[in-house]
């Protein structure tokens, strides 16, 4: 196990743009011990003048859409025009061996050897939404060291898929064509929030069903409620292996930040992002000084007794616990 840094290795080694110092502050704000908490919330309050200057993209998409193929050679497109990237891969976390691959790294092999971009896979353990628990903190932390373009690529596609979204200034969503019912393997509301639709592996004999998807697509999208940012969502189409389409997709993207910073929906939407995480702050602290309370233990374990032996039912139970 590394020793823990002092205060000062930490913040100087992040404000350098040390990328394995970068990795042991991301990995000690990870850290449930008390200790690492406390240090942890001292490195964010001093590096914070230093952060909010990137642009955050959410990417997610349906499984084996190829989202490791697609950040990579994005990723290096973006790099050549002299941007620094930071990639936030959230892995999904097993139920039963509470275990995550974390094998990110080793699926962007070309992007991880390159000076400017750092590559971070998290677990996202219990945590809802397609991220991890500290997601909005190691973004502070990669601002801070200098990236200036990062990507949170989440578990995938589902129904809590959706966190992302009150992280990140563009939302990005891939998905495949041929694939089925394409309208119908997602949730709408992911429809919505994205401000952008790929269809992937557009190569091969996939060009024409990749036109055809983006027909229907741009369909669905054309019926959806118009997003308040003045920005009509696009749907673009890539192949990420041959990197055919992809600067198309780095210059909309580019193109929809002109759009809202003028409009002042850039700025208002960090603010507000801001409040979102004041709330859930808050609502996390709340859960655990509840479940950490002895007298609260306590009564959850005496109306276990009662549930498991049907002499009262769950709501009542659960209204009998929170009125103590």
């Amino acid at each position: 196990m590394l020793k823990r840094l002092e205060k000062n290795q930490y913040i100087n080694g992040i404000l350098s743009g040390d990328r394995i110092v970068l990795g042991r502050a991301i990995t000690l704000i990870e850290s449930t011990l008390e200790q690492d908490i406390n240090l942890g919330e001292e490195i964010i309050e001093t590096i914070l003048p230093y952060s909010g200057k990137s642009l955050r993209i959410g990417i997610t998409g349906v499984p084996g859409v190829g989202k490791s193929t697609f950040i990579e050679t994005l990723g290096e497109n973006i790099i050549t025009e002299g941007h620094k990237l930071a990639v936030l891969a959230i892995d999904p976390t097993s139920k039963s061996t509470k275990g995550s691959i974390l094998g990110d790294k080793t699926r962007m092999e070309t992007l991880s050897k390159n000076p400017k971009a750092f590559i971070r896979p998290s677990p996202a353990g219990n945590w809802l939404g397609g991220t991890g628990h500290k997601t909005r903190e190691c973004v502070l932390l990669c601002e801070a060291a200098g990236f200036d373009t990062i990507f949170i690529e989440t578990v995938g596609v589902g129904q809590s898929e959706t966190m992302v979204k009150e992280m990140v200034d563009f939302f990005l969503l891939l998905m495949l064509a041929g694939a089925g019912d394409e309208l119908q393997g997602i949730k709408k509301g992911i429809m919505e929030m994205a401000n952008m639709v790929v269809i992937t592996k557009a190569d091969s004999q996939n060009e024409q069903n990749s036109q055809l998807a983006k027909q229907e697509y741009e369909a669905a999208l054309h019926f959806m409620k118009f997003q308040e940012n003045g920005y009509l969502p696009k749907v673009l189409t890539c192949s990420a292996l041959k990197n055919t389409g992809i600067y198309e997709i780095w210059k909309e993207i580019q193109n929809f930040v002109g759009i809202t910073k003028a409009n002042t929906f850039f700025e208002n939407t960090r603010n507000t992002q801001q409040l979102d995480w004041l709330h859930a702050i808050i609502q996390h602290h709340i859960v655990r000084e509840f479940y950490e309370n002895p007298t609260n233990k306590a009564a959850i374990e005496e109306q276990k007794i009662g549930i498991l032996a049907s002499k009262i039912s769950v709501i009542k139970a659960a209204r009998s616990i929170l009125k103590n």
